[in-house]
């Protein structure tokens, strides 16, 4: 198995992502064409993307037009009732308690003190990501908080050896909401997907039909811009240089 084909993950990693659409249909056409993703159907109506061959992130219809449109990213847990219990002792909340995903695993969706929403995952059949780390897949998460300094101590005591363990190798990283967006912006997780180039993945997102929400910027970890798709997703794109020999 190639090395960004990951088979397992340990507790805190960011492990799958899933959007939640009005249209998944339309998803399938946008993200398709944007990131060259293949689809097959999944647990439940919803449906698997796959990069060469390999799962990389689902999309699933939107049961309750009440709920934000939104793509979420889940960690990887051995217990996820036990990581839920800490999320709670932490001053988080329990959104959706623990459920059985058929035979794949189980999920729970939870928020930190501030509000931000995230997914847990216990693995079973589906341990996650098939690949990530390259061109088309998901490389990376944000967490835009109003307060960093909340957020550095609870997801550091939740997420401890992910993020700082010997082994940590974090693909998440915590910025102020302000650095990017409005300060009325309440604190939400920005997944990112790799591009080889951002500036021609803006232009294929404003031909879909999406639209650029902050034009490209430098971080620590690349360029980033951030955009929605055509159902008014947000979520980022990343390019970053030598892509097939940083992991």
């Amino acid at each position: 198995m190639a090395e960004n084909r990951a088979s397992a993950y340990g507790e805190g990693v960011p492990c799958w992502v899933d959007a939640q659409l009005p249209d998944v249909e339309a998803g399938k056409r946008f993200y398709g064409e944007l990131f060259g993703w293949t689809f097959e159907d999944a647990y439940g109506g919803s449906v698997w993307a796959h990069r060469e061959g390999e799962p990389v992130a689902a999309l699933a219809r939107k049961t309750d037009g009440r709920l934000p449109t939104v793509w979420t990213v889940y960690f990887a847990t051995p217990d996820v009732e036990a990581l839920a219990d800490r999320v709670w002792a932490a001053g988080g909340q329990v959104v959706t308690a623990p459920v059985p995903v058929g035979d794949l695993g189980l999920a729970a969706l939870v928020t930190d003190p501030e509000g931000a929403v995230f997914g847990l995952w216990q693995p079973d059949s589906h341990p996650g990501f098939g690949r990530r780390h390259e061109v088309g897949t998901f490389v990376w998460v944000e967490l835009y908080a109003r307060d960093t300094e909340t957020a550095n101590t609870f997801y550091g005591d939740l997420f401890h050896d992910a993020l700082f363990g010997p082994d940590a190798r974090p693909d998440f990283g915590r910025a102020a909401v302000s650095d990017v967006f409005p300060a009325e912006m309440p604190p939400h997780f920005l997944v990112h997907f790799a591009v080889e180039e951002c500036e021609a993945a803006l232009r294929t997102v404003n031909r879909l039909g999406g639209r650029v929400q902050s034009p490209p910027f430098e971080t620590s970890y690349g360029k980033v811009a951030v955009v929605t798709d055509n159902q008014g997703t947000s979520f980022a794109v990343l390019e970053r240089v030598r892509w097939a020999v940083e992991r």
